[in-house]
This record gives C-alpha cells, sequence and structure tokens, in this order.
C-alpha cells in the first residue's frame, strides 16, 4: 500500500501545481513618430496638447519666419529681375530707337538721290566742256559715299530687330534658371516653419514650448499613430513553430473590455530568455522568441497604452 502512495505521489503532485498557460503574456509598445523641423527657429506657435487626436495635415506648430520672409522677398525681387533680363535679351532695340534708325536711312537715301542728281548734271557740263573732269570724279565719289551710307544704315537696321547672340541669351535664361531655383529654396525654408500632422495620430508627448529655440532636426512633439501601436509577447520555442505572420490573436487587458483582434506581425528569427518583465512562473528562465501583434482595427488600436501589461490568446 505504500508503495503504491509513492508511485501515486508524483502524478498528485503534478495535479496540485500551476497549469500550464493557454496564451502568453506580454505588453503594449508604441513607436512614435517624432516630428521635427528642417530649419532651426524660435517656437512661436504650439497648436496641440498631449493626448490630443489630431486628423492628417492639421497644424502642429510654427516656428518664427521673419528672416526667411525677408530673404524669400529678396530671392524673389532677384529671380524677377533675371527673368526680366532674360526676356530683355530675346528681344531686339525698341520701337524708337529702330525709328531713329530708320530716319537716319531715309535721310542717307535722300543724300544718295542727290548725289546721283549732281553726278549727272556734272556728266553734262563735262561733255558739254563747262567743267574739268575733276568735278566729275568728285560727283561719283560722293555718290558712292552716299550709297555706302545707306547700306550701312540699313544694316544697322537690321542689327537693331535681331535679339541678342545666342551665348549672351544662354547666359542670360541660366542666371534666372538660377534665380528661380534661389526663390523656390527660400519658398521651402519658409515653407517648413509650419508643420502639420502627416497622419491621423494622438499627441503622445510635446517637448518644447512656445518662446524656446528649436535647432534644425531637434523634435517638438510626438505622435502616436493608430497603426503604430502593437503588442510585444514572449512565446516558448516549443510553441513558436506554429505560429505564423498574419495569424490571429486577441488580446487581452485589465480595463480595456472585449478582446482585441491582432494579427502577427513579427516573429524573432532567435531565442532569448524571457526578460524580467515578464512575470510568469511557467515561462521564468525559458527559452522564448519575441513576437509582435498589431491590432486589426485603428479603434482597437486606441485602447492599448505603451507599457500596459497583455494577456495573448490564440
Amino acid at each position: 500500500m505504500k508503495r503504491c502512495l509513492l508511485l501515486l505521489m508524483p502524478a498528485l503532485l503534478a495535479a496540485c501545481g500551476d497549469k500550464p498557460p493557454v496564451g502568453w503574456t506580454g505588453y503594449a509598445e508604441g513607436e512614435p513618430v517624432y516630428i521635427a523641423p528642417p530649419v532651426a527657429g524660435r517656437l512661436t506657435t504650439l497648436a496641440v496638447r498631449p493626448g490630443e487626436a489630431v486628423a492628417a495635415g492639421q497644424a502642429l506648430f510654427e516656428l518664427d519666419a521673419t528672416p526667411e520672409l525677408a530673404a524669400d522677398a529678396e530671392a524673389q525681387a532677384r529671380a524677377q529681375s533675371a527673368l526680366a533680363q532674360a526676356q530683355d535679351a530675346d528681344k531686339g532695340r525698341r520701337a524708337p530707337e529702330l525709328a531713329v534708325t530708320r530716319a537716319q536711312a531715309d535721310q542717307a537715301r535722300a543724300a544718295e538721290r542727290l548725289a546721283g542728281m549732281d553726278l549727272l548734271r556734272q556728266q553734262e557740263l563735262l561733255a558739254q566742256g563747262f567743267v574739268a573732269k575733276a568735278r566729275v570724279d568728285d560727283a561719283a565719289t560722293a555718290l558712292a559715299q552716299a550709297r555706302a551710307r545707306v547700306a550701312e544704315l540699313d544694316a544697322a537696321l537690321k542689327v537693331a530687330q535681331l535679339p541678342a547672340r545666342e551665348d549672351a541669351r544662354s547666359a542670360a535664361r541660366a542666371l534666372a534658371d538660377a534665380a528661380q531655383s534661389g526663390r523656390a529654396q527660400t519658398a521651402w525654408r519658409v515653407e517648413q516653419k509650419r508643420q502639420s500632422a502627416p497622419m491621423p495620430a494622438r499627441v503622445q508627448d510635446v517637448f518644447l514650448r512656445p518662446g524656446e529655440w528649436v535647432a534644425a532636426g531637434q523634435p517638438v512633439l510626438a505622435l502616436l499613430p493608430p497603426a503604430h501601436r502593437k503588442a510585444r509577447f514572449y512565446v516558448p520555442q516549443a510553441a513558436v513553430g506554429g505560429l505564423k505572420l498574419d495569424a490571429a490573436v486577441h488580446l487581452h487587458c485589465d480595463g480595456c473590455g472585449a478582446p482585441i483582434a491582432a494579427r502577427i506581425s513579427f516573429i524573432a528569427n532567435g531565442p532569448e530568455y524571457t526578460p524580467p518583465v515578464i512575470y510568469s512562473n511557467q515561462q521564468r528562465d525559458k527559452l522564448v522568441f519575441l513576437v509582435e501583434a498589431r491590432p486589426v482595427k485603428a479603434e482597437d488600436a486606441e485602447r492599448l497604452h505603451p507599457g500596459q501589461p497583455l494577456d495573448v490568446m490564440p
């Protein structure tokens, strides 16, 4: 009889011990999005507060843009000046200037006609013997000069109607493009002084207050989108082989009400020992794998708070 009791003792002790867990223990974690301006400045406006829900595109904060606005105005003036110079290089001389050259050409033609008439007259007088041949030669020279003057002014009129040389026009257009690029840079800096929410989220924390200086790249606040809330839990190595990505699990937490439907989004490649934050007699000092799961619905994700203990059920 005693021998039978000794044989049954291990079974009775095992029956009285703790039952293996149905699910796994873990905690909620958030992946905040840190909103930082790419330019420095003094914080003038903070439009949100911690815990507030914000929509995509909603204004978050604004920095003092006085220097950037002044630089933008200067760049805009330079761009307009360079554009005007480039457009001017594509044009000929102004209409009044062309009118002056045309008038000079008309005068030269009139002088040419007079010189031609004088040559004919001198040739008739030479034939009659009233003048010397030198007078005819002088008249012929004057006619040639008048014709050359007409040709000169006609060429000057054509040149005045031409735009600048192609090299000068290319240089003017390049300067205009450079000025426009400078204008775009200053406009971008002005725009970056105002930051808005890139996605629907909840303001998790605010690090600076109006009046404080913000360095370029320094976060002003942190957002926690619903999609960035997840559950982290640890699965024994004996059970991890049955888990797959996108497998459905249910998250339970104190005060959360109905279980939260989630899907596994990550399974660690290697094992580790149970972290000390997971207080479980059954899993302590056992080899486990880290697994992460994300809620299926955004409204359910809002029920998870970073650091909150969770029970995960398959």
